[in-house]
């Protein structure tokens, strides 16, 4: 079976409501996103790091516990796991304060397995920090000389709106290396002060990506790609516990779609047709949704097993 390959942080988000802490759950962008690919049955492995730690401990645990492979997440003894403070409102949006030991930022591994049109996921302020930007790099290289799909989650968080100016070099090297981007609107307006789909695909996408994908919370999810073809998908209407997983578990869901409905390299460069589009932004769509009704970051076990038996019979 094909492989997803998801690079990130490990932080422990611990979730408050009316200013009072209700859940304390393993994290972060492409962990999620790798989380409930696996919990729907798609081969994963993720790389990253963790402190030696209680937290890091829980984290490693957890992602044995979901079937991740593991091999190429580094325990390092002298810094501290990552904690995030996910502050939701009345209408369980998040606001997030992020605690992280910068200066320990390693990443030490060895380049896992990489075939044809297995699939990367990377991003969040991960995929742009200077610190580990050969090691990001590196793989990215690495995995498109094997002919991998490269997906990009911009999630450039407005915690850091004070380092667009040093980044942007590595956001548009990570943009030039993608072969679809994904963003929310949050992200664009941080970057760019910019909140028109239209406006942000010609002027800063479309010259580095032809695939994009921009969503934005309730309202419809905005797709523009090669030659022209746009389309919007309107939002699935869902009651919502915590929006904290819902743009990472949409990533999930539209990478599960690919190996579901057996996406190549070859559809991704030759441009995919509609009704390509329409099947794996409805899984995205699902993914998203579902995550919305529980509290946590991720696919709840009973709706990652469905999926596994869907992806078992499209086999």
């Amino acid at each position: 079976m094909r492989k997803v390959i998801g690079i990130g942080e490990t932080v422990l988000d611990i979730i408050f409501k009316h200013e009072q802490p209700i859940g304390a759950y393993p994290g972060g962008s492409s962990f999620n996103a790798i989380i409930s690919m696996a919990r729907a049955g798609v081969s994963t492995t993720f790389i990253s790091e963790t402190g030696n730690d209680r937290v890091g401990q829980n984290i490693l645990c957890f992602l044995k516990d979901n079937g991740v492979d593991t091999t190429n997440v580094n325990i390092f003894p002298e810094s501290k796991s990552p904690v995030s403070l996910a502050f939701l409102d009345d209408n369980n949006d998040a606001q997030y304060i992020f605690y992280k030991d910068h200066p320990h930022d390693q990443l030490d591994f060895v380049y896992p397995d990489i075939q044809p049109d297995d699939i990367v996921i990377f991003g969040s302020f991960f995929a742009v920090n200077p610190v580990i930007r050969p090691q990001i790099v590196g793989l990215l290289d690495y995995a498109r000389n094997h002919g991998a799909i490269i997906y990009y989650d911009v999630n450039f968080r407005s915690s850091h709106r004070d380092e667009v100016m040093k980044i942007t070099p590595n956001y548009l090297e990570n943009l030039e290396y993608a072969d679809i981007v994904r963003g929310s609107h949050e992200d664009f307006e941080v970057l760019y002060k910019l909140t028109d789909p239209d406006k942000v695909y010609n002027s800063e996408i479309s010259f580095y990506c032809k695939k994009f994908i921009y969503t934005q919370g309730a309202r419809p999810v905005e797709l523009r790609a090669d030659n022209g073809f746009r389309k919007s998908y309107p939002a699935i209407e869902t009651p919502t516990v915590s929006t904290v997983g819902a743009g990472d578990n949409f990533n999930a869901g539209l990478i599960y779609g690919m190996v579901k409905y057996g996406i190549t390299r070859e559809d991704i460069e030759r441009g995919l047709t509609e009704e390509q589009w329409d099947s794996i932004i409805a899984c995205a769509q699902e993914f998203s949704a579902a995550a919305c009704q529980s509290i946590y970051n991720y696919i709840s076990k009973e709706f990652g097993e469905e999926k596994c038996q869907q992806l078992g019979q499209r086999a």
